[in-house]
């Protein structure tokens, strides 16, 4: 007899076991999420309490301004009827702080290429090293430098500017005295923004993907060409961050730019001019004797020196914003 086979279906597998993944609820993870919400919300209580004090400190102070807290030169809230304005102090500022990112920016760009592309790594890692340590010195140590050193050597610059660049009004030196003014303010400034800029800028061109600089020399590309074409436009954004941190040390460096500058109210454009100001060295030379007004007033010129750095990291931002094919995100 023929046997009689039965087609019978297999058993069912058993179902494959799902995927164990990690658990998101751990404790360290709402713990580090709990403090990173919590340190973002204080740091915004913080900005919004220090501009509320400075907004009630200044409305003060300016209701009792008997000129045009903007545009008055004078300072003199002790007065019978007080009279005190901001017009030198946010020229001073401005042109100071304007003068040293002219100088540093492009000097401190140049080191920190210089260390990352050019030195050797014996010479690079020293000079790297005195760049960060130049970032430490206190601002008073620059204050007295630029007072015995940098003062009187300036000297002579001053004269062969007025020489040979006097017909630029700008260079002009119409008054005698010694180098106490906005342009070895902007000098002294520039020195000590510079390995700011530089260590950062440093190490933002070290993040360059190396095979973009190895294939523009495959290409044939010299080694200023690859600079141009990969390592300025990759480090492009962190050039400008790196230069609004030395401008806000410019805009608020209160110490140096008191030690060096011979204060007056009066705007000049002629920059090798002993006098002018600048807001932070007003409010350290005038804080300790002024009365309760006069402390509500520079409370008050402290608040425009607090709109306007916000106003110059908002354009830095924006501008990082617009260039984000060069921040390396996508790299």
């Amino acid at each position: 007899m023929a046997s009689i086979t039965t087609n019978t279906p297999p058993p069912p597998a058993a179902p494959a076991p799902a995927p164990r993944h990690r658990s998101t609820g751990r404790a360290g993870d709402k713990v580090f999420l709990g403090l990173s919400r919590g340190s973002g919300i204080l740091l915004l209580v913080l900005m919004a309490s220090i501009a509320v004090f400075l907004s009630v400190r200044a409305g003060i102070a300016i209701s009792k301004d008997e000129g045009n807290f903007l545009t008055t030169f004078d300072w003199d809230p002790a007065a019978q009827k007080p009279v005190f304005g901001i017009a030198v102090l946010l020229f001073g500022t401005v042109v100071s702080s304007i003068i040293a990112m002219a100088i540093a920016v492009p000097i401190a760009v140049g080191i920190a290429l210089f260390i990352s592309h050019y030195a050797p790594r014996k010479l690079a890692a020293p000079l790297a090293y005195v760049v960060d340590l130049l970032a430490a010195v206190p601002s008073i140590i620059y204050g007295i430098w630029g007072a015995l050193v940098l003062v009187p050597y300036l000297e002579g610059l001053n004269s062969w500017l007025d020489d040979y660049l006097g017909w630029t009004y700008v260079f002009e030196k119409t008054e005698v005295g010694v180098a106490r003014s906005l342009f070895t303010v902007g000098i002294l400034l520039a020195i000590m923004i510079l390995p700011i800029v530089t260590s950062v800028s440093r190490e933002v061109f070290l993040q360059v993907p190396r095979m973009n600089e190895e294939a523009a020399l495959a290409l044939g590309a010299t080694r200023w060409e690859v600079i141009r074409m990969s390592v300025l436009p990759f480090g492009r954004s962190g050039i400008i961050s790196a230069s609004m941190l030395g401008l806000g040390r410019a805009l608020g460096e209160t110490m140096a730019v008191a030690t060096v500058l011979s204060p007056s109210y009066l705007i000049s454009l002629h920059l090798l001019n002993p006098g002018g100001g600048t807001f932070a060295q007003n409010i350290a030379a005038k804080f300790d004797e002024a009365n309760e007004l006069g402390r509500d007033a520079l409370i008050a010129s402290g608040l425009v020196l607090f709109v306007l750095t916000l106003l110059v990291n908002g354009a830095a931002r924006l501008i990082i914003a617009r260039r984000k094919e060069y921040s390396g995100a996508n790299a």
